[in-house]
């Protein structure tokens, strides 16, 4: 069932956009060479706690840590731990929070040092994407509209589109109806104003298919060519959208 949020839901959404924006902008500060995953994992615990939020990821399904963070060719859901950040990585940082009930999600994919021009090219694009199905949004339009141009706007930079993965509806659950694809899968389901859907467009350098690691989260490239992810919490308005969780 697709959920339509009240007023005070969304002002709630809204706070823990905000909340999530302001942790992002911590993250952000740290992401340098020779700092562990684990360590931004542990910056990102503190920031959410201070600010009186839960880490929505944290044990969810049992997923060990508060922010899935995935390095090169690793798509979605890496395990921070023990390993550094080095010159011409990139990493996708993603992070879920609740605040009073309500939850926010967003990815942001970084550059670490020097990367070669077509990586930072699959970064950018990556984010572009995203505003090209974000453009769709307002009522009356379609799921597929948001997902035709996703798609669209990946093949003509030469990037592929991760099918097993898809945005969701997001609220009082981190996960809600419907699902929202970055491929054209032909859903004719109508956006409403008061829905609140997290858009997130995961594009590959090589090849579309990929695989799920032996820790059961971790997924990557099959081709081990790299991967990147954004994402945002998008509100649907009448006559088009709210970005609740920032543009950075």
């Amino acid at each position: 069932m697709i959920s339509i949020k009240s007023e005070r839901e969304i002002a709630l959404m809204k706070e823990a956009g905000l909340i999530l924006q302001k942790a992002f902008k911590e993250i952000e500060k740290h992401i340098r060479v020779g700092i562990t995953t684990k360590e931004l994992d542990k910056i990102a615990y503190a920031f959410i706690i201070k600010n009186d939020c839960i880490p929505s990821c944290l044990n969810y399904e049992g997923y060990p840590a508060t922010m899935c963070i995935s390095i090169n060719d690793e798509v979605v859901h890496g395990i921070p731990g023990k390993r550094k950040l080095k010159d011409g990585d990139i990493v996708s940082c993603d992070l879920v929070l609740s605040y009073k009930g309500y939850h926010a999600d967003a990815t942001r994919t970084y550059i670490v040092g020097n990367v070669k021009e077509q990586i930072k090219e699959l970064v950018e694009n990556t984010k572009n994407a995203f505003y090209e199905g974000v453009k769709q949004v307002h009522e009356g339009a379609r799921i597929k509209d948001i997902s035709e141009a996703i798609e669209k706007y990946a093949h003509a930079h030469g990037l592929s589109v991760v099918e097993e993965l898809v945005g969701h509806g997001i609220g009082s659950a981190m996960h809600e109806e419907p699902d929202v694809p970055n491929f054209n899968d032909g859903s004719n389901i109508r956006l409403k104003a008061g829905m609140t859907i997290a858009i997130e467009p995961m594009l590959n350098l090589g090849s579309k298919e990929v695989y799920l690691c032996d820790d059961n989260w971790t997924v990557k490239t099959m081709d081990k060519k790299p991967s990147a992810h954004y994402e945002n919490t998008v509100l649907v308005t009448k006559d088009g959208y709210e970005i609740l969780t920032g543009e950075d």
